[in-house]
């Protein structure tokens, strides 16, 4: 797998999840992805980067473009040191939400990649990953 561009933005505000939402549209449209595959990797990368700010207390996201012949695509890793997610079968389940959201951010997140991992340290935080290719 060849990385193409590499690219890490803050989230520290809310304007950062814009941020974060657009440069992913850029670079699915850069990777060759259809409107259905850029519509899905921008709402996970927009449901990521809040969850990143509102639950992570802030932290990065890194997008990247990638070569895998015959597939090219985006991956994204949103990664905080907030206080990370105690039980991860729980926070992956539809509905749930230790906030006042829908629940349906890391589910939903996961349902719409091709490519999800989550890894989370009580104490330490949280890195989820998630990859889109055509």
């Amino acid at each position: 797998m060849i990385a193409t561009r590499d690219e890490t933005l803050a989230i520290r505000h809310s304007d950062d999840v814009v941020r974060v939402r657009q440069a992913v549209r850029g670079e699915a449209i850069a990777a060759g992805l259809g409107l259905v595959d850029q519509t899905k990797i921008v709402t996970a990368a927009s449901e990521l980067a809040r969850n990143t700010l509102d639950y992570g207390l802030g932290g990065t996201a890194r997008i990247e473009t990638f070569t895998d012949a015959p597939r090219r695509g985006v991956r994204l890793t949103f990664e905080d040191h907030g206080p990370g997610i105690a039980d991860l079968d729980q926070a992956l389940t539809d509905g749930f939400t230790s906030g006042s959201g829908l629940g349906l951010g890391l589910s939903g997140a996961r349902r719409l990649s091709n490519e999800f991992t989550i890894h989370s340290v009580v104490g330490e935080g949280t890195r989820v990953m998630i990859a889109r290719w055509k």
